[in-house]
């Protein structure tokens, strides 16, 4: 054929456009680890059941979950390492509970302080004002004291503990207004006072050993009712700083009073006791 035609055959034909290539490039899978990752990640390995053999695919059947012992097989040093953890942890825990409630009772502190917000109104009332109170006698149920919330006659350790805190801040503002305010100070206050309250609940431990007399107090209702005396500390500090030493004097006598009127049911027992002819020898 000659060029001439062969140049119009070509130029009548329609050329074939060149498409990109489609290679298929590799999409990596959920499971697949990260090629920039050096090390697998195993903590998280039991999750997906690491170690566990796949079910043959095709066949239709779910895979099946690992067991126990494939589980251990397949990694026996992880799992035994961490059972020989568990169980020194858990003896751990119960060495550690058992020595704590020989020295602190953990489970009679709960009881004082089973506390509410309508206990802690009333029983802070009948600190201030106690002279109307009538009913004196702690409940009982089964031949046990009900919890404080239920009876506000019963003693806490709530209010004491946050009175005390109380006391020693608002102290170490009294000190503040003074002009004398220091951290030594601060810590001066709070290691006296609990050095008195110490001293208070060995003398009056002692007292009734020597009158021997049989009550049905222990120490921690002792330290309950001792500690009550830091509400009225706490009103007495603050009147001063509001109206000076008339107001810290008045409230202070105020609070003496009712606390004593407050503990006076505490007393009868005693005092009858002490002042038995039997007991003093006549």
């Amino acid at each position: 054929m000659h060029p001439a035609g062969l140049a119009a055959a070509a130029a009548g034909t329609p050329r074939l456009r060149k498409w990109p290539s489609k290679r298929r490039i590799p999409v990596s899978q959920p499971g697949m680890a990260d090629p920039h990752q050096l090390f697998d990640d195993t903590s998280s390995a039991q999750s997906r059941g690491y170690g566990a053999q796949r079910a043959p695919g095709g066949l239709g059947y779910p895979a099946a979950s690992p067991t126990p012992q494939a589980a251990f097989l397949a990694d026996p040093v992880s799992n035994m390492a961490m059972a020989y953890g568990s169980s020194l942890a858990a003896q751990g825990k119960e060495l550690v509970d058992k020595n704590i409630d020989r020295f602190i009772p953990i489970t009679k502190l709960k009881y004082y302080f089973a506390v509410d917000t309508m206990y802690v109104g009333r029983k802070l009332g009948l600190l201030f004002f106690p002279y109307l109170h009538q009913d004196w006698e702690v409940q009982y149920q089964q031949d046990t004291p009900v919890a404080p919330r239920f009876d506000v006659n019963a003693p806490d350790l709530y209010i004491p503990a946050m009175a005390f805190i109380t006391y020693v801040l608002v102290a170490g503002l009294a000190l503040g207004t003074q002009d004398r305010f220091s951290p030594d100070l601060l810590g001066l206050q709070a290691s006296s006072a609990l050095a008195w309250l110490t001293l208070e609940v060995l003398a009056i431990l002692l007292s009734l050993y020597l009158v021997t007399v049989n009550t049905d107090l222990t120490t921690i209702d002792l330290v309950a009712f001792l500690g009550y005396k830091y509400v009225g500390m706490i009103g007495g500090v603050l009147m001063g700083l509001l109206f000076g030493k008339i107001g810290y004097y008045l409230v202070l006598g105020w609070c003496c009073v009712a606390i004593f009127v407050f503990m006076c049911p505490l007393l009868p027992g005693a005092v009858a006791h002490a002042c038995n002819p039997s007991t003093l020898g006549g």
